[in-house]
């Protein structure tokens, strides 16, 4: 029985919005600049996570799941995804304003790229002052509008906008126009798609003077034009998301022992937010395996550890902010 987790090379993708905050925050040295994006954990083909460290170092995330299968990813999230893994976890930081954008839902992604949607999340971590999240439609308006606003740079004025603050959370279904302001770093949960609709670009242009490609026509269909009263989420206790796709809750330690909570037959990421934790493995052993004897496995802030599913009873301790994950 898999009794330990895995820790990942990350994706450190360099971006002309990318500040210079993602690796001082994971602790790491590096020549590279301008860094928006660290992949934590990836099946995205052409970015496959690479185990970094222990027995299994030199794997990707999709030979684990082949070796391991229901044991690393649970019984059905095995059945649903395999040989994939369904979601991606990155970090962003966000020196200037990301584009606007949404993402088409699974019936529409499957039909035009034939590939799942996205659903995501955002969790803040740290916010320069006067950061902004945009996230929703604050007006009512047709796609027929749509299209018109975005030809007469007016869009914006149609979309919800919010100060952001550590802590905050923002879920994103499939659908909802967004985007990250300047002075945001944070952790984004997702559906494992690299489809994006660029819906407007702040009529910006590139060195040679030229504007960035939008997708205004297949946008128009994947907006859902719905208008809520409130785009920021406002979670009850450890709950920050849960729907058909993820679990994501968050634990705060100080100087304490929590339980970890596992409500699905899944994998368990953790991600360390700030300081530092052991998490030790109580899982009870199966008939003919070895005692846990209660393991413990360190992390610290800006690291991402994948605990297998046959590891269902984790406890917590340390003085730290972690994000637990499960699809």
């Amino acid at each position: 029985m898999l009794n330990q987790p895995f820790h990942f090379t990350p994706f450190l993708k360099s971006v002309i919005w990318g500040g210079e905050r993602i690796a001082p925050f994971k602790g790491i040295t590096t020549d590279q600049t301008q860094i928006g994006e660290s992949w934590e954990l990836s099946a995205v083909p052409g970015h496959v996570s690479v185990v970094d460290r222990g027995p299994y170092r030199g794997l990707t995330l999709t030979d684990l799941i082949e070796k391991f299968g229901p044991e690393l990813m649970g019984e059905e999230n095995y059945r649903r995804y395999a040989p994939s893994f369904p979601l991606l976890i990155k970090i962003i930081d966000a020196r200037a304003d990301l584009s606007v954008q949404v993402h088409p839902d699974d019936t529409l992604a499957q039909k035009r790229h034939n590939c799942p949607g996205k659903t995501e999340m955002w969790h803040l971590i740290d916010t320069d002052p006067g950061a902004k999240i945009y996230a929703g439609l604050k007006k009512q308006i047709t796609p027929e509008e749509y299209e018109a606003r975005v030809a007469d740079n007016t869009i914006m004025d149609a979309i919800a906008d919010y100060d952001s603050a550590p802590g905050d959370t923002f879920f994103l279904p499939a659908g909802r126009i967004h985007a990250i302001g300047a002075g945001n770093l944070l952790a984004e949960i997702q559906q494992t798609s690299d489809i994006t609709y660029r819906i407007y670009d702040y009529d910006r242009r590139d060195k040679d003077g030229n504007p960035r490609e939008l997708h205004t026509a297949q946008a128009k269909d994947a907006i859902d034009y719905t208008v809520y009263p409130d785009y920021r989420s406002h979670p009850e206790g450890s709950l920050l998301a849960e729907c058909q796709y993820f679990d994501v809750r968050r634990l705060q330690l100080t100087g304490d022992e929590k339980p970890i909570e596992h409500p699905r037959d899944s994998f368990t990421i953790i991600m360390c937010l700030d300081g530092s934790a052991e998490i030790i493995n109580t899982t009870p052993a199966a008939t003919g395996d070895a005692p846990s004897n209660g393991e413990t496995f360190h992390i610290t802030r800006g690291e991402t550890l994948l605990f297998p599913a046959t590891m269902t009873s984790l406890t917590a301790r340390g003085t730290a902010t972690l994000l637990t994950v499960q699809s």
